[in-house]
């Protein structure tokens, strides 16, 4: 069983244990913080392909040693030539998931990186990019084991991706699923992290890696132009805020799903969740409850934040979240009706020496994203712009230049005993549900940092490939928990004892006295690195 990791002078979570040693080692050799969020992001995007990629979309939460908190939002539109009206033309009702036509959004990843380095030079950051990437460029020449997960998923969905363009090529050595253990190398990756390090990460939307980018996508269908491209750049902007009974608590703000998982914890702490015993059945039900009415809230208002109605803070004020707390039945399951579905994500955590903290998402949606692969960067691009509805009408209706709803939210807490928390995970409608539970059962319930993590937790929604909305457990969970469950009316449906459906989490604190705990999701192949 894992036991909580601790460090005294820096720290890196990751689902990946390479990418936490490269953010460690930037760690060691006097980058903060922020500088090792980005060698663990470039390495993950090589040894995670499957979960992530440089074709994606991320999304930072900082928290300063001292002072206010900020974010970064590293998301990309859609594309000019993505209208309803060109989906339609081609006979189509809805957004592919794969395919040309669903990389229909600017890749906003690597301009996330550009601005969040920006931040870490304020904060006496000195890193070379060279530095940074040159773990992933390793990787990426040398070659990775592949792992479990890469393996299992490739094999899961060969059948809706091994046509699509470049997948075969990259993904498929010698037109096989790879297996585990195997050396899996990307060359094609490798040389375009290095005209990262020589053009600069800006050359990925205006400079010459841009136009290699710009013709791979156009040559392969996608309505993504080297003028889209162009036009992005990643926004810094202030996190949503919830005052919790144990602290001041931050997530990413619209087009982010960051105010359902802060709305669940302070729904559940009105509904008095801290009064129940861990890891109960009333535990568990709180806490779906609570994401049922949250859920209410996302499918109002989360969306492209120029288009939402109200100030996206509001959302989590004391009226509002007291309201749906009331609706909160503790001996009976609410009807529940069709989540979002599933995504593939990776959530990673960094803390130095001086308490720079950092809470990180990095993300193609659906496992390799849209499928395609462009032939001359080796990039995978992602298919979050599949999230639209060609509803014009709709909340999520596509439009050139719009923001995709997005499932990510880093989380991050400075609670009130003098704690600073960053924490979170991958999975789609999932996400916010593991935050509560990892948040409540170390914080709420001062259960070890690991055991958080580590314990059986539940999904309620869809998972890869299925239209079933039940109430998913881990088997772990006691038979009793289960049947009283289900004699509240959910439909419990039970996954293995350990099932990546439930996410890949993971979590750093730093105490007062300077000393780091950490943790990481024995579902995952991560490590926590420290020093």
């Amino acid at each position: 069983m894992l036991q909580t990791a601790w460090g005294t002078r820096g720290m890196v979570t990751a689902p990946h244990a390479l990418a936490a040693q490269a953010g460690l080692d930037i760690l060691r050799h006097g980058g903060n913080a922020i500088e090792a969020m980005v060698a663990a992001a470039s390495t993950i995007a090589v040894v995670y392909p499957h979960m992530n990629s440089i074709g994606g979309d991320g999304f930072w939460v900082i928290l300063p040693p001292t002072g206010k908190p900020l974010a970064i939002s590293a998301c990309g539109a859609a594309a000019a030539a993505a209208t309803i009206e060109a989906y339609r033309a081609q006979g189509m009702d809805a957004i592919p998931m794969r395919g040309p036509w669903a990389a229909n959004t600017v890749a906003g990843t690597v301009g996330g990186w550009q601005a969040a380095l920006a931040v870490a030079q304020q904060l006496g950051g000195s890193q070379p990019l060279a530095a940074l990437l040159s773990e992933a460029i390793r990787y990426a020449e040398e070659g990775i084991p592949v792992t479990p997960s890469q393996s299992v998923l490739t094999a899961r969905k060969l059948g809706e991706l091994q046509g699509q363009p470049g997948f075969g090529e990259t993904f498929l050595p010698g037109g096989v699923v790879p297996q585990v253990g195997q050396r899996f190398m990307q060359p094609r990756l490798a040389a375009t992290l290095k005209r990262l390090v020589h053009e600069g990460l800006d050359s990925f939307y205006r400079g010459p890696l841009a136009a290699d980018i710009a013709a791979d996508l156009q040559a392969m269908g996608s309505p993504v132009s080297a003028a889209d491209l162009a036009a992005y750049r990643a926004e810094v902007v202030t996190p949503l805020h919830l005052a919790h009974e144990s602290g001041d608590l931050y997530n990413m703000t619209l087009p982010t799903q960051g105010a359902v998982s802060l709305a669940i914890l302070g729904i559940a702490e009105r509904a008095g969740l801290a009064a129940v015993e861990p890891d109960s059945a009333d535990h568990v039900h709180l806490l779906v409850e609570a994401t049922k009415q949250a859920f209410q809230l996302r499918d109002q208002y989360v969306t492209d934040p120029r288009e939402c109605p109200i100030d996206p803070q509001s959302l989590l004020e004391d009226a509002r979240l007291d309201a749906l707390a009331a609706n909160i039945l503790k001996d009976r399951a609410a009807p529940w009706g069709a989540g979002r579905g599933p995504a593939d994500t990776v959530w990673m955590g960094a803390i130095d020496a001086d308490g720079l903290a950092v809470s990180f998402i990095q993300s193609i949606y659906h496992e390799y994203g849209s499928g395609c692969v462009l032939h001359r960067t080796g990039i995978n691009w992602q298919n979050r712009g599949a999230s639209f509805s060609l509803n014009p009408q709709a909340l999520l209706a596509l439009k050139p230049g719009k923001k995709p709803f997005h499932t990510l939210n880093p989380a991050a807490a400075r609670l009130k005993d003098g704690r600073v928390m960053v924490y979170g995970t991958m999975g789609g409608d999932g996400q916010p549900q593991t935050q509560a539970a990892v948040f409540t059962r170390h914080v709420v319930f001062g259960q070890p940092l690991q055991q958080a993590v580590t314990a059986p937790r539940w999904l309620l929604g869809r998972t890869w490939g299925q239209t079933s909305d039940t109430l998913k457990l881990e088997a772990r969970f006691s038979p009793k928990l289960v049947d009283d469950l289900r004699a509240r009316g959910h439909e419990v449906e039970l996954l293995p004892d350990f099932d990546e459906t439930v996410g890949h989490a993971g979590a750093v604190v730093r105490h007062p006295d300077g000393f780091l705990e950490g943790a990481t999701d024995p579902r995952s192949n991560g490590g926590v690195a420290a020093y």
